[in-house]
């Protein structure tokens, strides 16, 4: 379920990538370096891998003075960087849920997958070793994804106890997984 972008330079790493695998910054006219992932803020943009550790190390080793030395960065930047990529993934999974291409519960999941109408699997990363086990075998070669705790989902569903959920096959699965694992880049390289 890959996209393509067009390619872009890693400030810290050098690397040539798809846009796509990336994080955009901006440096706002009084020299500060903020998120723009959403490409809106006026002043010179720069990229880096979308990656938690190239990001620590692009801070630590102040790879932002290429821009003057009046450049600043926010001592929280990972921080707010981490938050708004988990509440983006969280955000998308209950437009998912709004636009009713999300199923929860596991009898609801494991019918679908049955069906062979699901996209991918959500999983809570503190389910049970007892449904992980049945869902894993239900969802043959369907990616099962386990990035968020029962609460968060909870949360993001606005429901109680969600231990599986999964994405019917369509666009908005597409636009959900692509968020989805723009987080897991985030947290997992």
């Amino acid at each position: 379920m890959a996209t393509t972008s067009p390619n872009r330079t890693c400030l810290f790493t050098g690397e040539e990538k798809p846009q796509d695998q990336l994080l955009r910054f901006t440096l706002t006219p009084d020299r500060q370096v903020v998120p723009d992932f959403k490409k809106k803020l006026p002043g010179q943009g720069f990229y880096l891998t979308n990656s938690k550790r190239v990001l620590e190390n692009a801070i630590t080793k102040n790879v932002f003075k290429k821009f003057g030395k009046h450049t600043t960065v926010m001592p929280n930047l990972l921080e707010i960087v981490e938050n708004i990529l988990k509440n983006r993934a969280l955000e998308s999974i209950n437009l998912a849920k709004k636009a009713g291409v999300l199923v929860s519960g596991f009898d609801k999941v494991k019918e679908k997958l049955g069906a062979g109408k699901i996209a991918f699997v959500i999983e809570a990363a503190d389910a049970g070793a007892d449904g992980h086990n049945k869902i894993l075998a239900a969802a043959k070669n369907v990616e099962i994804l386990t990035l968020f705790s029962i609460e968060e989902l909870d949360k993001a569903l606005n429901r109680t106890n969600t231990v599986h959920a999964a994405l019917l096959k369509s666009e908005m699965a597409q636009m959900t997984y692509n968020q989805l694992q723009r987080w897991q880049n985030f947290i997992n390289s």
